[in-house]
């Protein structure tokens, strides 16, 4: 009898747990239809976007549907946090689909190149790939390399040579409190990123952008599923962010905020007061700051690295590309507590095991190579290209580093990817400014180019520009 019972009970059981995963499967389902009608919706809207030249985020109108979603959590029992993840995560998605098409200046770069394979020459201003060559220190390294056998797996944070060697450089020039064991070596700045991002967030945490910004950033937050919140600056506040904004972005869910000064694109050099306020907020909200200071050798005003703020949560990115016109040996490298770094180390390990030795070892070699003529022609060019920037009548701030002019080149209805396009047609490549942003109307122009070409091209730029006005 008593077996009888049990079997009634244990049946009973296993056909409630049907009947709920049948209810499970047909919300799941459910949801599915509705998420469509979502997607298709948010295309439109995408659509519509485009044609009326506004930017793919409106923060304003996020910050209206995370408030209302944050009551609704409270009415009905839901945890906030999950309710704002799975926000971020919808939110995400519609980023996703109203920016496709959106060009960058690597689209620009890969159609410049398609037109040189059928035979037209291109004066490039669209990509930062200094036009000198790397020091001769890493020529030297290849062959020593060679030589030494040194073509072998290694370890995935990176040789111990050049990983202690980038340790002194980073307390003799950026001030930081470092060992062999603070750095990572990766195949170029982009991949530091990358690791950062992937390993140190998790869906649903939010990022703050401050923009314009290079795309990768948001880029990689967007792949790991991380919600981007920006604070957009403007030429008219020379092109520094509002500490007020920034706090106001700060909820639950933020877990890092980028930082890039020298800035990509607008030459923009923070003033130390406010770059340590950014930094006081991050460490007051338990932020990582994550600081790609990649162009650090073209300041040409007082610079100091996040470094010299002694925050144990920093992550700052460099890279051989720009400083050692190193763009094609793909080497890079991040400076940051050890906890951080080991975490960085396995995900690198699991991608690519370890930098090609070889290249480490050329990157060695050249690590301490005089840089200062590089500084000097990099400052030439900007010159250059500001004053028959000024002649021409594009507005923009005078780049305080790095090696672009970042100019509004029309107003209103001008659409500057629209631009691009006739400009490449006439030989010359400049990257559209909305690919750092909601900055349809402007242009970056890259001055890493021989002085004469530079010239030219911005001749030729002129002369598009006039069929505009």
């Amino acid at each position: 009898m008593r077996s009888w019972v049990d079997s009634s009970s244990q049946y009973c059981k296993m056909s409630n747990i049907d009947q709920l995963r049948n209810r499970i499967d047909e919300i799941t389902l459910q949801m599915l239809r509705l998420f469509k009608d979502r997607t298709d919706i948010a295309r439109q809207i995408g659509e519509l976007k485009k044609s009326s030249g506004l930017g793919v985020t409106d923060e304003a109108r996020e910050e209206q549907l995370r408030v209302r979603v944050t009551q609704m959590c409270k009415d009905i029992g839901l945890d906030e946090s999950l309710g704002k993840k799975f926000l971020n995560f919808l939110l995400n998605e519609s980023v996703k689909i109203q920016s496709e098409g959106k060009q960058t200046h690597l689209t620009v770069f890969l159609k410049a190149k398609a037109l040189e394979q059928q035979g037209r020459k291109i004066i490039h201003m669209e990509v930062g790939e200094p036009d000198f060559m790397p020091p001769a220190a890493a020529k030297t390294g290849f062959d020593e390399a060679f030589d030494g056998g040194i073509v072998r797996y290694g370890p995935a944070a990176g040789m111990p040579r050049l990983r202690a060697a980038l340790a002194e450089y980073a307390i003799r020039n950026f001030g930081a409190n470092a060992t062999a064991e603070n750095i990572l070596v990766s195949p170029g700045g982009r991949f530091a990123v990358y690791l950062a991002v992937n390993t140190l967030l998790n869906p649903g945490d939010e990022i703050i952008i401050i923009e314009p910004a290079w795309p990768a950033y948001r880029e990689c937050a967007i792949n790991a599923g991380i919600k981007v919140r920006t604070i957009q600056t403007r030429l008219e506040d020379k092109w520094e962010p509002s500490i007020t904004q920034i706090e106001q972005a700060i909820n639950s869910n933020t877990k890092m905020i980028v930082m890039n000064y020298p800035n990509n694109p607008t030459g923009k050099i923070l003033a130390p007061a406010i770059q340590d306020r950014i930094v006081e907020i991050a460490r007051k909200n338990d932020l990582y700051v994550l600081s790609d200071e990649i162009y650090s050798l073209y300041a040409y005003r007082d610079w100091k690295s996040v470094l010299a703020n002694n925050y144990e949560k920093t992550i700052v990115t460099q890279s051989f590309s720009k400083s050692h016109a190193m763009t094609g040996f793909r080497i890079g490298y991040t400076v940051a507590d050890k906890s951080i770094i080991d975490r960085m180390v396995k995900l690198q390990a699991l991608c690519i095991t370890n930098v090609a030795e070889p290249i480490q070892y050329a990157a060695l070699k050249a690590l301490n190579s005089d840089l200062v003529q590089y500084k000097k022609s990099m400052k030439s060019k900007l010159d250059t290209v500001s004053e028959e920037a000024r002649r021409i009548g594009l507005e923009f701030l005078e780049p305080d580093g790095a090696m672009y002019v970042f100019a509004r080149a029309g107003a209103g209805i001008f659409d500057g990817l629209d631009f691009t396009n006739r400009l490449l047609e006439r030989g010359v490549a400049v990257a559209p400014g909305e690919g750092f942003g909601n900055y349809r109307g402007f242009i970056r122009i890259s001055v890493a180019q021989d002085e004469n070409k530079l010239k030219e091209g911005m001749k030729i730029l002129d002369e598009v520009l006039k069929g505009y006005r």
